[in-house]
Order: C-alpha cells, then sequence, then structure tokens
C-alpha cells in the first residue's frame, strides 16, 4: 500500500515556506527531512513524527498517539498517529 497521498500533500503544504526541507523514501513510506533531520515520515495512513523530548509524554498520552515501534523496542523522541490525531487542522495542532 502507498503512503496516503492526501496527508502528504498537506505535510507538503505545511513545509513549503521551510527551507532545507527534503523528501526521502524510507520506512515504506515518504520521509520529510529538514536540514538533514528526520522530521516526519508518512506510512500508509499512519504519521509518525519527531518529537521534543519534553514534550513526549505529556504527546504519547493523547488518544491517538503510540509509540513508534518497527522492531519490538519503542523508539523513544518518536510517535505514531493514528488518522483521527490528524484529520483535521485542529488535531494536527494538538500533537505539535
Amino acid at each position: 500500500m502507498a503512503c496516503n497521498e492526501r496527508l502528504t500533500e498537506r505535510i507538503r503544504g505545511y513545509f513549503k515556506r521551510r527551507k532545507g526541507l527534503e523528501e526521502k523514501r524510507m520506512f515504506g513510506g515518504l520521509c520529510f527531512m529538514v536540514n538533514d533531520h528526520m522530521c516526519c515520515v508518512v506510512e500508509k495512513d499512519r504519521l509518525m513524527v519527531r518529537v521534543m523530548p519534553d514534550r513526549y509524554e505529556t504527546l504519547l498520552s493523547k488518544p491517538h498517539a503510540h509509540e513508534m515501534d518497527f522492531t519490538g523496542k519503542p523508539l523513544k523522541g518518536f510517535l505514531f498517529v493514528s488518522e483521527f490525531g490528524y484529520r483535521t487542522a485542529a488535531g494536527h495542532r494538538r500533537m505539535a
């Protein structure tokens, strides 16, 4: 399954004025890199986001956020956000 094109376009719009943005295919989806650092990934209908360490636990407690886990071990600093957490602009801002 390809990554969610609608979400991909929303992310592109969010970063459209940002310098240093690069898109790369990885994790079975499309990764958005800012200044050579992974920022977020659109993978199927999931959004993976990098979060600041001091916000990680707070954001993890949100109903549509889950630990990022590809290998059986969660990677701190990254979260998966299900569609209900990003389907509206307000939901997107709540995860910021």
